[in-house]
């Protein structure tokens, strides 16, 4: 993936050390042209930066998204404040203080090289200028780069997404046969960052029934500085069997603050359900169990199992406590490290806690991994951090240049609003029951 062992760890450490000088010795953020949030503080109703570091977009439906932006130079990207506003709505619903990418944890197959992307290169500094192409029908908006200057590296635009929803409301579902049925688009928000060899396309989608979705999408080139792996830990790449690529695994992490209806101070509930095969000639039956997380968490993926994080602060007008669940992509988990071992982390909210592994920023002598902090404390303001891993081996059509490979999860709207978002005016009427069909 990178370049040579020898190289890249001087690098890293050159790195540090300018990354440090740049921030004081604090390494912590640099923002562009305004300062960055004090974490602990909940989104306002709308987006109140200026103008240069403001995102706002509707979408189909009458769904308006908000947010501000500012640029981090180790993590990239930092998405602020966001709200989302879908039609008849009075005001906007803030859902996410803060949204970032956490680590890019990158381990060798063989052991002999280890690499955190987003702490221990230059990611942050080597934001990638976009060409208009790459940002179709949207906006590349400048961003101030600490000792880089003016980078074209952020795109705001929109893309389809196919079918929003569909309904023959027929008389089987007792309806007027009229056929309902859209086509959803998203607000796409996303920068291109440079870890030496590999290109890493960090991506914000908003769609207008209220999910959010980030992926992390690796290309550029295999380093053919790893093109030595063996039989049982790389791939031959080219003619015959004499260039094997070392394989490896991406371990990405995101740090999400929630600030769902203005207020920090959210919950986190686990569900569990188990299936009970049927005795006899039965149907088999399955029972949904909540549990509270009140604290820390290191939480893996089960079967049936799935978290959310619920509003302390406001209810959708069916009385439902506004909520967002979790959604993983496909992962690999990697057993490599005690911070690889899980899937998602709530962890007490601390200002210093930005990375997932290989943190900077707390004092000396902190824990510097995420699996550190998830140590039992009551949870009262939780931040989330969700891990998806990919194990790359590679093929030869990752030559020239790769293809993106695509790693993430959503956000899913809970009880945000009463009905769809999208429900169209001649079924408004139908909270709670529908028509029963024939």
């Amino acid at each position: 993936m990178h370049v040579n062992r020898l190289s890249r760890a001087r690098k890293r450490a050159t790195l540090a050390v300018a990354v440090s000088a740049l921030l004081g010795g604090a390494l912590s953020v640099a923002a562009p042209a305004s300062a960055a949030p004090k974490a602990p503080s909940a989104p306002a109703a709308a987006a109140d930066c200026s103008d240069a570091y403001k995102i706002e977009q509707t979408l189909d439906g009458g769904t308006t998204w908000r947010m501000c932006w500012h640029y981090n130079t180790l993590s990239g990207l930092i998405l602020d404040k966001i709200s989302y506003q879908p039609k008849g709505e009075a005001k906007p619903i803030p859902v996410l203080t803060s949204a970032r990418l956490a680590q890019v944890h990158v381990p060798y197959d063989d052991g002999q090289a280890e690499y955190d992307d987003v702490t221990g290169t230059d990611f942050g500094q080597a934001l990638q200028n976009l060409a208009p192409g790459e940002c179709p029908g949207g906006t590349i908006k400048t961003v101030k780069v600490p000792n880089r200057g003016e980078v074209k590296g952020l795109c705001t635009t929109t893309r389809a997404r196919g079918h929003a929803y569909r309904l023959n409301d027929d008389a089987s579902t007792g309806g007027s046969g009229k056929v309902f049925s859209g086509q959803g688009k998203d607000l796409l928000v996303y920068t291109v960052n440079k870890a030496s060899w590999y290109e890493y396309i960090t991506e914000w989608r908003f769609s207008s029934d209220g999910t959010i979705t980030s992926n992390v999408g690796a290309t550029g080139s295999l380093s053919p500085y790893d093109y030595d792996g063996g039989d049982d830990r790389g791939w031959p790449i080219g003619k015959g069997d004499q260039a094997k690529a070392e394989s490896h695994a991406h371990n990405v992490f995101w740090r999400l603050n929630f600030g769902l209806d203005g207020s920090p101070k959210a919950k986190v509930e686990q569900y569990d359900s188990k299936v009970t095969p049927p005795t006899g000639p039965g149907s088999p039956t399955t029972k949904t169990t909540r549990t509270k997380v009140t604290k820390e968490l290191a939480g893996d993926r089960k079967d049936m199992r799935w978290w959310r994080v619920v509003s302390g602060a406001g209810k959708n007008t069916d009385g439902h406590p506004r909520s967002y669940e979790i959604v993983p992509g496909a992962s690999n988990k990697h057993a490599g490290r005690p911070f690889t071992k899980h899937d998602v982390y709530f962890t007490q909210y601390k200002k210093c806690e930005q990375y997932a592994s290989n943190n900077i920023g707390c004092p000396a002598g902190s824990p510097d991994s995420v699996d550190k902090w998830a140590n039992g404390e009551s949870l009262t303001h939780p931040i989330t951090w969700v891990h998806i891993g990919f194990h790359h081996i590679a093929r030869d059509e990752d030559q020239q240049p790769m293809p993106v490979h695509w790693q993430g999860f959503s956000l899913a709207a809970r009880d945000v609003t009463a009905m769809s978002p999208l429900t169209p005016q001649d079924l408004a009427n139908q909270n709670g029951q529908p028509p029963m069909g024939g």
